[in-house]
């Protein structure tokens, strides 16, 4: 399990979550919580190349707005 994020705001039905180094994961990844619950996939990775963003594609019946604050981890 990696660290991916903070989930800093929720946009355009995704996750969008910053990321603390160039350091990625890549496009498909599986992106899961704490708990280990799955969280989704990494659909885009976008902004600066010092420190990026990721969207995040939602799992099904997982609420996005609970979700800002929280860190995440790759799979």
């Amino acid at each position: 399990m990696r660290r991916v994020g903070e989930v800093v705001r929720v946009a355009g039905g995704v996750a969008v979550v910053r990321l603390p180094g160039e350091d990625h994961p890549g496009i498909g990844t599986t992106v899961i919580d704490e708990q280990l619950d799955d969280i989704g996939r990494v659909v885009d990775v976008f902004g600066p190349v010092e420190r990026p963003y990721v969207a995040v594609s939602p799992a099904e019946e997982v609420y996005l707005p609970a979700l800002v604050g929280t860190e995440l981890y790759a799979r």
